[in-house]
């Protein structure tokens, strides 16, 4: 049977399925939280975002990536969306997937939106079937993806940028298997981004932003493509998971769709670290003691969560947000979970980076057992006095489970927004244009600027 159709048709006979009202608020909070992140996303590394704007010659354009008041073509808008987006990993995702959902998709909606006058209510609707896309692929090829070195939103979340682009312009089935097959054979994203010094992660959402619109555009143009791009040593399937012998899981997994499955971030490093934040916060509660009365922190947690951010030697800001003793330290000695927590005056603090070279992380057979139905961790802290201080995550803060309230998700996007060089008032407003989208999608893309 034809892989890729096999996959392709459960997707497309669910984008014909009335989509419930709770889910499209529950969008509209996971574009809310979009907004807010690639707004301050653009702000934390302006200069550097500027300096690649110049390099792409001719300012002519008619899309006005987020955040930014000159309009430029909608490629090299889509790419600055995806870098933005990602920059500060605060973006939403799924532990279940390994992969962050929003950050590719609405890039590429937004500025189609722009581009077609396409509507809110539409917008939303692709929003929902690209999440749904994303997730049921990485879902039935992870953790065996992430340990061959691949990054699922760069892989997989090119799948659901074709897919919701597609419901998005009302394509035919032969143009969706066209955009769907091209975004396929384009895929790719490699963890060697989070090795040392390096700021390119969210690179891997740029280009996958910009491969997802370059897939559209081609079957627009009427490129023919591959029947079957799944299938064969090849295909996306061998590729990606080393056989193409994958059984799908079933959209709706567990009755819900994707975006409800979604974690929307309290805390703006790596979500592999947010168990051992939690459990900093509960501990600091108790009074804070100083490094030198701290002889070690033993945390343990599942395997996926230990390569890549055991490390305690911080090599800058994106070292910092990917480092579980960085953040475990950073967090019960100062408090700080937010973008602050990446400062020089944190990053370069001698008592935080000392607390953080005596935390070991460990993997717990146990724990990884249970992942990703639970993301557990737990510290043992051994004090110079001979007592040992212990705390224990679950479920951190903005699961599903154990979600951020509709109240803090719209305290996130307005600190967010403030710290982008929006007043208050001009983010209240985006707020609402967000929850009133359907009707007036115009005023809310005119705020973004």
């Amino acid at each position: 049977m034809n892989k890729m159709f096999q996959f392709l048709g459960s997707i497309w006979d669910l984008s014909k399925v009335e989509i419930p009202a709770q889910v499209i608020e529950r969008t509209k909070l996971a574009l809310l939280d979009y907004l807010g992140v690639t707004l301050a996303g653009y702000k934390a590394h302006k200069d550097k975002i500027n300096n690649l704007i110049n390099s792409f010659g001719k300012k002519d354009g008619e899309i006005y990536p987020v955040g930014i008041s000159t309009p430029i073509n909608i490629n090299n808008a889509v790419f600055l969306n995806g870098l933005n987006s990602h920059v500060l990993d605060f973006d939403d995702g799924t532990n279940a997937g390994i992969i962050h959902l929003g950050s590719p998709i609405f890039s590429v909606l937004l500025a189609l939106a722009q581009k077609y006058s396409i509507e809110g209510r539409k917008l939303l609707e692709a929003a929902v079937i690209g999440y749904e896309t994303s997730f049921t692929m990485a879902r039935s090829i992870q953790p065996t993806h992430k340990l061959r070195g691949y990054h699922a939103t760069g892989t997989c979340g090119l799948l659901g940028i074709a897919v919701s682009s597609a419901h998005a312009l009302d394509f035919s089935q032969v143009q969706l298997k066209n955009a769907f097959s091209t975004a396929s054979v384009s895929a790719t994203g490699t963890l060697k981004v989070l090795d040392d010094k390096s700021e390119l992660k969210p690179y891997n959402v740029a280009k996958t932003s910009l491969l997802g619109l370059i897939a559209v555009q081609m079957a627009i143009a009427g490129f023919e493509t591959p029947d079957d791009s799944f299938s064969g040593i090849s295909g996306f399937l061998s590729q990606m998971y080393g056989t193409d012998q994958v059984e799908f899981v079933p959209t709706l997994l567990d009755g819900s769709y994707a975006v409800e499955k979604a974690y929307i971030k309290p805390y703006a490093a790596c979500r592999y670290t947010h168990p051992s934040i939690d459990i900093a916060k509960e501990l600091r509660l108790k009074g804070v003691l100083k490094p030198e009365q701290i002889e070690k922190v033993v945390i343990r947690t599942y395997s996926l969560a230990v390569k890549n951010h055991d490390h305690t030697d911080i090599k800058g800001v994106a070292s910092g947000r990917m480092s579980i003793p960085y953040n475990f330290a950073v967090s019960y000695l100062s408090g700080e979970t937010g973008l602050n927590a990446f400062t020089p005056i944190y990053l370069e603090n001698r008592d935080i980076l000392e607390l953080a070279s005596k935390v070991i992380v460990l993997e717990d057979d146990n724990m990884t057992s249970a992942f990703p139905q639970k993301t557990y961790a737990t510290v043992e802290m051994y004090c110079s006095d001979g007592s040992i201080l212990r705390g224990k995550s679950e479920l951190p803060k903005g699961e599903p489970e154990n979600p951020m309230s509709r109240s803090e998700v719209i305290e996130k996007f307005v600190s967010l927004a403030e710290y982008s060089g929006k007043t208050t008032e001009e983010a209240n407003k985006i707020v609402s244009t967000v929850f009133d989208i359907e009707k007036d999608i115009v005023t809310m893309l005119q705020l973004l600027k």
